[in-house]
């Protein structure tokens, strides 16, 4: 099964400073067909204005994955992390028994992020927060694990789900093949470009869901970067 969900077909709004589009039910958007995907809950696509973001508010028991596609976010944290994540790289925040953040665009011009929420396998635990660097070019025809929770995914980022986050660029008219477990559910954005995916084809922003597949071929019909959680 791959469902195709059309980006004008999302949730969300403009509020000026922050364009956002919502994959799965989230704030004021409700869609009973959308609540998650497997461990997914949450795919939000933000343009967040320069020197706009989100004041300090709290989160717990959820494994919270920000990407940026352009510009950078800045964090800080109740415990003290602070950090700056550029486009193209990834931060993870293990929410746990509880943390209170903030994040900013301080850049001079808009950034543009995927936010993934992900449901932890246990409840608990103390919050933890972290960033690394994924240069796109080592994505390029291959996928590269940017935050899991499988102990051989050891370059990646931890998170405290039975989940990965996986990016790759492909050249247009390159191919690459991913193998799905039985049970597991997929869920894949192309941040830029236009793919094929056994068949069914998606723009940039579209959102894919996929289950009960063995094996998705990807083609790019453009230069194309997708991200996409195989989770349980």
């Amino acid at each position: 099964m791959i469902d195709l969900r059309p980006y004008k077909s999302l949730g969300g709004g403009n509020h000026g400073w922050l364009n956002t589009r919502h994959h799965f039910s989230f704030a004021d958007y409700r869609d009973d067909e959308r609540l998650n995907w497997g461990a997914l809950r949450v795919w939000n696509d933000d343009e967040i204005a320069a020197g706009a973001g989100f004041p300090a508010h709290p989160h717990a028991n959820m494994e919270i994955i920000t990407y940026v596609r352009h510009g950078a976010i800045t964090h800080g944290d109740n415990l003290g992390n602070k950090g700056r994540t550029k486009a193209g790289d990834v931060q993870v925040m293990s929410a746990g028994t509880g943390i209170r953040h903030a994040e900013y665009n301080l850049e001079p011009d808009q950034t543009t992020i995927f936010q993934i929420w992900i449901m932890p396998d246990t409840r608990g635990g103390a919050p933890e927060w972290g960033t690394k660097s994924f240069p796109k070019e080592d994505r390029s025809g291959r996928f590269v694990v940017l935050a899991s929770g499988q102990a051989a995914d050891s370059d990646a980022l931890r998170i405290r789900s039975d989940a990965r986050v996986i990016g790759v660029t492909l050249k247009s008219g390159q191919t690459a093949d991913y193998p799905l477990a039985a049970g597991r559910h997929l869920y894949l954005v192309p941040a830029t470009g236009f793919v094929d995916i056994n068949g069914q084809r998606a723009a940039a922003r579209d959102g894919v869901a996929v289950a009960d597949e063995t094996l998705l071929r990807f083609t790019a019909i453009e230069d194309s970067e997708i991200i996409m959680v195989d989770a349980a």
